[in-house]
């Protein structure tokens, strides 16, 4: 985690409210994320609104996030021109924007409505809580800002606690850096049936690369302050596929290392120590904010400072069980400068931490409440054992993934071993390639019990154009049975859930350098209940 950053900024006057936060710890709430409007009702009188005429506000669509039984959060951000500063609207305005959930596309059965506000504190974004709704329930939403009403999105709740589900059908996906491919994959999956999307990070890079495709990122620099995270972020959603999959399901979001900086952990930057740590958390403060204010996420998620509470549970009924974990926020830094290397006893300490004492309680405490069939990890790197040498007894594992953390990655698979916890699986992003493992109660023994599986999904464009085969690690993968399937294309993964059985097919593209690429099932494998490991479908 070491470097030298060519487009590092001294924090600005911009970057004010951030370095004051640094200073003070984050300990507080500002009285304008206080007063955010993420229900309906707010007086008009007591409001100061814009005067002034825009264009088109809605040009990054609408989407929806965190279902729960009875509501979901719906969202849009006011940005006429949005690779602008403040997306083309007024700094120091306050937009009132009315919204509609609706039963029918066409909003003749409107079941709940209201009016907010868009602040320019929060870059005019919205994001409406809407409770009171039905569970297992299809609903339309959209939003209205003047005489311009937003593209219509569809979402639905989740179904009620504890109610006997018969099926779920989701998708989860991670990593599109958009300079090296098209968002194929996400023209596919709004064709799909789904429930719900999850997505496990690196929803954009941080980069200032500009590529050959003509999808060049920008600002063309690192991102450091604030504006140039919200300019990029707008960026990424005005990708048109990108909006189709937001406005065809709830997502339920997490982020990795590139919303913020490669390899980032805790207070430590990928440039350590020529960024300080104070200066970092500045940084990490203006990537958390944008983060949070171009996701379909709750009041309970804004950060303070840079501090997001992201960790978090979603159930869907008696059948599955979501923890969303955080592995980046309160980890230890990576050992070995964020490399390879065998495991020793630093590598096995068992005070090294990937997630955190507390959001390691609170997992097992879920865990061991859960009483649905499906118990799931939802989180970003790899959680197998990955031996990148695994000839004549020699070991080198890589220090980002749970390789590096083993201890903590050994207590989560004794917990859930030792109190049986039902058909555990792990969903993982990052690595930008497929791959299906069994999780081992000992890695080291071929036969050893499985516990649970773990389902590693490739990029949705990052690396651009993979291959239906690599020799090399083809080669690495016959070398470690508990890896039961790797591809490198690129795609999304699509899970079908019953009482009786868990099926995934893994969607790949051969090709995201040019738009217009067909999909495929590459590979299907299922798991059946209270039989853990994983089977040809």
């Amino acid at each position: 985690m070491r470097g030298d950053d060519p487009n590092s900024e001294r924090p600005s006057r911009e970057n004010l409210l951030a370095a004051r936060w640094a200073r003070r710890r984050f300990l507080t709430v500002t009285g304008a994320a206080a007063g955010l409007a993420l229900t309906a009702g707010l007086p008009l009188a007591a409001q100061a609104t814009a005067r002034r005429t825009y264009d088109y506000p809605f040009t990054l669509g609408v989407a929806s996030g965190d279902p729960l039984p009875d509501g979901v959060v719906i969202w849009t951000r006011l940005a006429p021109q949005p690779l602008e500063p403040f997306g083309g609207m007024e700094y120091g305005t306050k937009v009132p924007v009315r919204w509609e959930v609706a039963e029918d596309e066409g909003f003749r059965r409107v079941v709940r409505k209201g009016i907010t506000f868009a602040d320019s504190e929060f870059a005019h974004s919205v994001h409406i809580d809407v409770r009171g709704l039905r569970p297992s329930a299809e609903y339309y939403y959209r939003f209205m800002a003047g005489s311009d009403v937003s593209p219509v999105g569809r979402t639905k709740t989740a179904p009620a606690v504890g109610a006997a589900v018969p099926a779920l059908n989701f998708a989860f996906a991670s990593c599109q850096h958009r300079v090296v491919g098209y968002y194929t994959a996400y023209q596919h999956m709004a064709q799909e049936d789904l429930d719900v999307v999850i997505h496990l990070g690196d929803y954009i890079y941080e980069g200032g690369d500009q590529g050959t495709l003509g999808r060049g990122h920008f600002p063309a620099r690192t991102l450091s302050n604030l504006a140039d995270y919200r300019i990029r972020f707008a960026q990424y959603k005005t990708d048109p596929n990108l909006q189709a999959a937001h406005a065809a399901f709830p997502w339920i979001v997490t982020l990795d290392d590139h919303e913020v900086l490669s390899n980032w952990v805790s207070k430590y930057s990928f440039y350590y120590p020529q960024e300080s740590f104070e200066q970092f958390l500045i940084r990490r403060a203006n990537a958390f904010r944008a983060y949070w204010e171009h996701m379909p996420l709750r009041l309970g998620q804004l950060p303070t400072g840079p501090d997001m509470p992201l960790y978090r549970r979603f159930t869907y009924g008696n059948l599955a069980e979501f923890s969303v974990l955080d592995t980046r926020q309160y980890r230890d830094d990576q050992l070995y400068n964020d490399g390879t290397a065998p495991p020793d006893e630093f590598t096995r300490d068992p005070s090294r931490q990937m997630i955190g004492a507390q959001q390691e309680r609170w997992l097992f405490d879920g865990l061991a409440a859960s009483g649905v069939t499906w118990n799931v990890l939802a989180q970003q790197v790899f959680f197998s054992q990955l031996d990148l040498d695994p000839v004549d007894g020699r070991e080198r594992y890589v220090m980002d993934s749970w390789d590096g953390y083993e201890a903590q990655r050994n207590r989560i698979v004794d917990f859930m071993h030792d109190r049986n916890i039902a058909n555990p699986v792990v969903l993982t992003g990052d690595v930008h390639a497929n791959n299906a493992c069994e999780i081992k109660k000992n890695f080291d023994d071929t036969n050893s019990a499985t516990v649970g599986v773990e389902l590693v999904g490739t990029s949705i464009s990052s690396s651009g154009d993979g291959a239906d085969t690599d020799p090399g690690r083809d080669a690495l993968a016959s070398q470690l049975p508990h890896i039961k399937y790797y591809n490198v294309q690129r795609g999304y993964v699509r899970c079908q859930v019953t009482p009786d059985l868990w099926r995934t097919d893994f969607k790949v593209l051969p090709y995201v350098s040019r738009p217009g690429a067909p999909i495929r099932t590459d590979a299907t494998l299922v798991v059946e209940n209270g039989r853990p490991g994983l089977q040809e479908g």
